[in-house]
C-alpha cells in the first residue's frame, strides 16, 4: 500500500476524514482499470498486480476499486480486498497469496464483509483529498461491520497509516496494520463517568 506525491499533516481517524469537495470519489468503470494498472504501477513499488488481474477482481466485485478525480482528470485509485470469514483467517495466518488472492477468501454479494484489506492506493498531487470519500464508501451497511487491513510500502504510506488512526497488528502476515472501526472497539472504562453515574442516583435520594 502507498501513497506518493502527496502530504498528510492533519490526523484524523480514518473515519472522520473530512469530505474534500475537491475530488471527485466513486466506483471504477472498466474502461478505467488499464489507467489505473498503470499508476499503480508506476507510484507503488513491488507493484505486481497488471491490467487483467485487477479487471478480474473488479469483474467479481465492482465496488473494490474506487478512482479519484478532479475536473475529469484521473488523481489516483483505492483498490480493496473485501474478505469472508475464511480470508479474514488467511490473512492474519499469512495463508493468503494478497498479489493474486484466491476469490474463495472474497466476500460474494450475499456473503459478510469479515474484514477489508486495502490492496493499494496510488494517487497524485490532491488525489490524498480523496481518502475521506474513499472512507465514506466503506460506511455503507456492506462494509460497515469490517475492521480495515494494510501493509504499507513507502514511508509516505506509513506516515498515512499513523495520521488516520491505523496500527501494526500481531498476526502472522508481516508487517500488517489494523484500523478497527470506532464502533468495533472496546469501551473504555471511565471511573469518571461512574462517579458522575452514582453522584446522579444520589442525588436522586
Amino acid at each position: 500500500m502507498s501513497m506518493e506525491r502527496g502530504s498528510f499533516a492533519a490526523r484524523h481517524d480514518f473515519d472522520a476524514l473530512p469530505l474534500s469537495p475537491e475530488v471527485d470519489v466513486r466506483c471504477a468503470q472498466s474502461t478505467e482499470i488499464a489507467a489505473l494498472s498503470e499508476m499503480a504501477y508506476r507510484l507503488v513499488p513491488g507493484v505486481q498486480i497488471g491490467a487483467m488481474e485487477l479487471a478480474k477482481y473488479f469483474a467479481f466485485d465492482p465496488q473494490s476499486i474506487l478512482t479519484f478525480t478532479r475536473k475529469g482528470n484521473l488523481l489516483g485509485g483505492m483498490a480493496f480486498l473485501f474478505l469472508n470469514d475464511r480470508g479474514h483467517d488467511a490473512l492474519l495466518l499469512d495463508d493468503i497469496t494478497l498479489t493474486a488472492p484466491d476469490v474463495r477468501h472474497l466476500a460474494s454479494a450475499n456473503e459478510e464483509v469479515s474484514a477489508i484489506y486495502i490492496w493499494a492506493i496510488a494517487a497524485t498531487g490532491r488525489g490524498i483529498a480523496g481518502l475521506g470519500k474513499a472512507a465514506a464508501h466503506l460506511r455503507q451497511i456492506r462494509f460497515r461491520g469490517a475492521d480495515c487491513y494494510a501493509q504499507p510500502s513507502t514511508v509516505a504510506g506509513r506516515e498515512i497509516m499513523r495520521a488516520t488512526g491505523f496500527g501494526p497488528v500481531s498476526s502472522f502476515q508481516p508487517d500488517l496494520w489494523c484500523y478497527a472501526r470506532p464502533w468495533n472497539r472496546q469501551p473504555m472504562r471511565m471511573p469518571g463517568a461512574i462517579i458522575q453515574a452514582r453522584s446522579f442516583a444520589d442525588a436522586r435520594h
